[in-house]
């Protein structure tokens, strides 16, 4: 199993935007140092909850400061973007790595609407705009001659896409899946995934119904044995010496985080009462025993052995969480990379064997 860092740093004021955003390139060094495989970015705007906004952009910040890592969105909100321009930044950050990217795409936020409305987007149009975008950024990757398309939400006819990508044809391309027919519909296209923030129960459940479903639909084992070597898990992760350490530091940093998380939201649902998702029961994203790992090396050991187990191939760790420092989340990702992580090499745990 391997292992990955979601860069997903808040910035409660836009007085601390720039710090927090040289705190990021900081972090982002050291997990090239320490042999992190992927920095994962996200996209969200206008509420702090992710300091520096465009993962595009950033992506080339980080791509220029580091030699190894690879840099992958989770994910880019593609309903939010043009999807030629979206397709040749992408080409673009694929020449600056030079191989070291991860197109994940997503249809944008199943729960701001404030962020389609601020770019005047219908969010009940996001689904729709994410598929007819995906298709047309395949086309401009896959068309040496130009295109021409004729959709729902755009007109197109464009020459051949500059600059060309890197990688041939496309750097490898992610979809997020929400929701467990997300996953199985994924399945059903041969395709790996990303999975949010889930309880064990439901990632064991989930994987095991995708494999299935890789299966049922016609696909040979060494296509189920890549799609789940390239699928990943999402955890919020914290390390420290003790376990006692760990939750006096996560545990507040955690809920803090919720709280910001949700704020935005309410205040938009107080003025206009729209809400985009209607939850009974909280979700596991915002479950402590659920949505957080915390402990010393050999508790966070021990709980990343239960997710090798399910058979996914790595786990996203969001390692700065709210109001953490960025000197707690620099120690949390060192000791989770000098004393976790090398109990997975190989590709399994001892506890797992």
């Amino acid at each position: 199993m391997r292992f990955s860092n979601f860069l997903f740093p808040e910035s409660r004021e836009p007085e601390s935007d720039a710090r927090v955003i040289a705190e990021c390139i900081a972090e982002a060094q050291l997990c090239d140092a320490l042999g992190v495989e992927v920095l994962w970015l996200a996209e969200h705007h206008f509420d702090g909850n992710c300091a520096y906004v465009d993962p595009t952009t950033f992506a080339a910040a980080v791509l220029a400061a580091t030699t190894r890592l690879k840099v992958g969105f989770a994910v880019a909100q593609v309903s939010l973007h043009h999807p030629v321009r979206l397709a040749e930044q992408i080409a673009l950050l694929d020449n600056l790595g030079q191989g070291r990217l991860i197109v994940g795409l997503g249809r944008g936020t199943a729960y701001n609407v404030y962020e389609y409305q601020g770019y005047g987007i219908d969010w009940q149009e996001a689904q729709a705009r994410y598929e007819e975008a995906e298709a047309i950024m395949l086309k401009a990757w896959n068309s040496p001659s130009g295109f021409e398309h004729k959709g729902k939400f755009w007109d197109l006819k464009a020459p051949r896409l500059r600059p060309a990508c890197y990688t041939t044809p496309h750097p490898v391309v992610l979809r997020a899946a929400s929701s467990e027919e997300g996953a199985l519909h994924l399945a059903r296209r041969g395709l790996p995934f990303m999975m949010n923030v889930q309880s064990l129960e439901a990632t064991r459940h989930r994987l095991s119904a995708y494999r299935a479903e890789l299966a049922a639909s016609g696909h040979d084992e060494a296509t189920i044995a890549r799609c789940m070597d390239e699928s990943w898990v999402w955890r919020n992760v914290v390390v420290a010496e003790t376990d006692a350490e760990a939750a006096r530091i996560g545990i507040p940093a955690f809920e803090a985080m919720q709280q910001h998380r949700r704020e935005m939201r309410e205040k938009v649902y107080a003025e206009q009462g729209i809400r985009m998702v209607q939850e009974v029961v909280p979700p596991a994203r915002v479950q402590l025993d659920h949505a957080l790992i915390h402990g010393s090396p050999a508790t966070v050991a021990a709980r990343m052995a239960e997710i090798d187990r399910t058979g996914v191939g790595g786990v996203i760790c969001s390692f700065r969480l709210g109001p953490m420092s960025a000197e707690a989340t620099r120690e949390s990702i060192r000791l989770f990379m000098t004393r976790v992580a090398p109990e997975f090499q190989g590709g399994h745990a001892a506890a797992a064997e």
